[in-house]
């Protein structure tokens, strides 16, 4: 049943009040959406610039694209396009017509409305691990298969962690629970372990339909209200080379029509599934993006959309997928470059190639959550928890990725370059002079204890003072920390009738048998 405004009542729950504060197991940056004050990296020239949008064009306009939905292909005659069986052609006047309406910006509100995110602009939001089907902690030593146990832990880490901004896919899939009632158990998890922006895999008509009505009835919204605003999204991969598929473009149909953003995001790798040549596999993820968005905005004019990049390399003695490369950094800064000259907010991710939380896994996540700072990057995807290329979620990962975030977030403040008088401690400089130090001047006692970013994961002692306590290494610590979030986790709150009704829409819908599969 609908409710009122007024009548519902929303928070953060013990872990995110105990957050906001600075918690009880570790002390963090309060909740905050970081603003990017760096100007842009943008290794393309001007004409670097116009080649690689002639390049997509051309591939639109000449090679074309396959769209394996029958409904999208009558879009596209509709609108004039050249259509041949599955394969669209079209030109680049209504491909810049129909990205042209899409908002430069917009809001995602979810549940609790203090978690509401802001996409674009220079606004810059991480989000958790999306979608490997194992799991590892130090505790098990190995990898295993994703349980919704694994699944509802890592949940709480996203919930705990005010650097998370929101909840994007399964942080690992629950694969002991089947495949057709899946969706309806984990999002009941997701919608009340956290109170996050919420996240639908387009993965058939029955999943994206029942969890944009999962995400109504959470949000205690009617359905006029659900769909005045975007409360959701859904993320979608093309079928590299030039090709989408039926359920992802029909998940994202669904969603358009709803009023729910939609991200696009090719999954392009450099040498295998795209040119080997940087230019021209983000060329073709360009293309693959933008003749997606077109079909969406020809549908609803206006509808919340942005552009992913997920390009990287392949090695090229293996054929394996890298992460954090070079090339991965440059074309996420190249497609940022491509994102503001068509005007829309863009999504990247923080991802790895390393198979355990270690030296590689933090430097090429690193990499990669830099290149999405330099970029211009407004959604940052598997930001904390992801390694072996997707396949394993870690919550040690997670733990020492926010670590990152965290540092990332802090050097993001603008006190950090503040100018003024006091900043600029003439007096102070004065007072110490030429011999001394500025320990125990006021102007230091004033400002030490927020002077300077606090970690809660790393450790500055010396190397005598770290092994006399025990020499912890970092995956250890985190493995405590991770413990210690879940022991002291309370979910946040949430209507007991609007729990009870949530509850019994999944009954109902597991009784009916939710989304069909093939086994």
């Amino acid at each position: 049943m609908a409710r009122t405004a007024a009548s519902r009542r929303r928070g953060g729950g013990r872990a995110g009040a105990a957050a906001r504060r600075g918690g009880a197991v570790l002390s963090q940056m309060p909740w905050s959406i970081p603003v990017n004050m760096d100007r842009p990296t943008e290794p393309l020239a001007l004409d670097g610039v116009e080649a690689i949008h002639d390049g997509a064009m051309r591939i639109l306009e000449e090679i074309g694209v396959v769209f394996l939905n029958p409904e999208a292909i009558q879009i596209f005659k509709q609108a004039g396009c050249r259509v041949e069986d599955e394969l669209v052609r079209m030109d680049r006047d209504f491909v810049m017509e129909m990205v042209g309406k899409a908002p430069s910006s917009f809001d995602i509100t979810p549940r609790n409305p203090d978690r509401k995110i802001p996409v674009g602009g220079n606004h810059i939001l991480f989000g958790n691990v999306s979608s490997p089907p194992n799991y590892w902690d130090l505790e098990l030593g190995k990898k295993v298969t994703g349980t919704r146990a694994h699944c509802q832990n890592l949940l709480k880490l996203t919930q705990y962690f005010n650097c998370i901004h929101f909840a994007g896919g399964y942080p690992v899939e629950a694969v002991d629970v089947h495949a057709s009632i899946r969706h309806l158990d984990v999002l009941y998890d997701k919608l009340t372990l956290t109170d996050k922006v919420m996240h639908a895999y387009s993965l058939g008509k029955e999943r994206v339909e029942d969890v944009m009505e999962m995400v109504r009835i959470a949000g205690g919204l009617s359905h006029e209200e659900f769909e005045s605003r975007p409360h959701m999204y859904t993320n979608i991969n093309s079928t590299s080379p030039l090709k989408h598929d039926f359920p992802m473009i029909d998940g994202c149909l669904r969603m358009v029509r709803k009023g729910q953003a939609v991200v696009v995001t090719p999954f392009t790798l450099a040498g295998a599934m795209a040119p080997v040549t940087i230019a021209g596999a983000v060329a073709q993820s360009i293309a693959e993006a933008l003749c997606a968005i077109a079909l969406f905005q020809y549908v609803r004019p206006g509808a919340p959309c942005a552009i992913g990049t997920f390009t990287s390399n392949v090695d090229m003695k293996s054929g394996a997928p890298a992460f954090g490369t070079p090339e991965y950094m440059r074309a996420t800064q190249m497609t940022g470059q491509m994102a503001r000259f068509y005007g829309l907010p863009m999504r990247a991710s923080g991802v790895c190639a390393a198979n355990v939380p270690d030296g590689q896994a933090m430097w090429e996540t690193s990499n990669s959550l830099w290149s999405a700072v330099q970029s211009g990057t407004n959604m940052v995807y598997h930001a904390a928890g992801w390694l072996e290329g997707g396949l394993i979620a870690s919550p040690e990962k997670f733990i020492m990725d926010c670590e990152v975030l965290q540092q990332i977030q802090r050097y993001m403040q603008p006190e950090i370059c503040a100018t003024g008088p006091e900043d600029i401690a003439l007096d102070a400089i004065r007072e110490v002079g030429n011999d001394g130090h500025f320990f125990g001047i006021q102007h230091t006692q004033d400002r030490y204890a927020n002077a300077f970013y606090q970690p809660f994961l790393s450790d500055w002692r010396n190397f005598e003072a770290w092994e006399a306590a025990g020499a912890v290494w970092t995956p250890e610590r985190a493995h405590k920390i991770y413990k210690e979030i879940l022991a002291d986790f309370e979910a946040p709150p949430m209507d007991a009738s609007i729990q009870e009704e949530l509850a019994d829409f999944v009954s109902r819908r597991k009784a009916e048998g939710g989304a069909p599969t093939d086994f």
